[in-house]
């Protein structure tokens, strides 16, 4: 076994561990704490995709701020008062039969079906893909109208929420 199939073995199985992990727990705080180890594992997965920029991207974005969020939102909304989903008859049963097919239609594609014979593979182009260096080409060069629209999107919404959030000057 190359060092490859190896490291996605251990990268998988941290995301599959703590996928399950993360919905299991009733405790809302240390569920994000899975789906935080979920996200860094997932980024491993992109690194060995050769996607460094998607990587870089999921740390960053998902595991930093959008957990940091989460855990503040958590926090405030003060969870233990809710009604959770489980509480619902016949959820759970439900929750089974949804997990069992999705379990066996998993089994199904990794040991009947095969790639497909039509997919030429060019290791270069692979590699290549997901460097900084071509997404910001690509960005900066073929997407730059919309890239700026979504600059000017983001600038006028948090200029919204400043106005929204500030109080009366009187």
């Amino acid at each position: 076994m190359t060092l490859e199939i190896i490291l996605f073995i251990f990268f998988a199985g941290i995301a599959a561990v703590t996928s399950v992990l993360m919905i299991t727990r009733s405790n809302a705080v240390i569920s994000a704490l899975f789906l935080v180890l979920n996200f860094a594992s997932l980024a491993g997965l992109y690194l060995l995709l050769n996607a460094q920029f998607l990587a870089v991207t999921q740390v960053i974005v998902y595991a930093g701020a959008i957990m940091v969020l989460f855990l503040f939102v958590l926090m405030l909304l003060k969870p233990e008062h809710e009604r959770t989903v489980s509480s619902i008859p016949g959820m759970k049963i439900f929750a089974f039969v949804v997990a069992f097919m999705v379990f066996v239609q998993l089994g199904y594609l990794i040991f009947y079906a095969s790639p497909s014979s039509e997919i030429t593979t060019d290791i270069q182009a692979s590699i290549n893909a997901g460097t900084v260096e071509t997404i910001g080409r690509e960005l900066f060069t073929n997407y730059i109208l919309p890239f700026e629209a979504a600059g000017y999107l983001l600038l006028a919404a948090t200029i919204g929420a400043l106005i929204l959030a500030k109080k009366k000057i009187e």
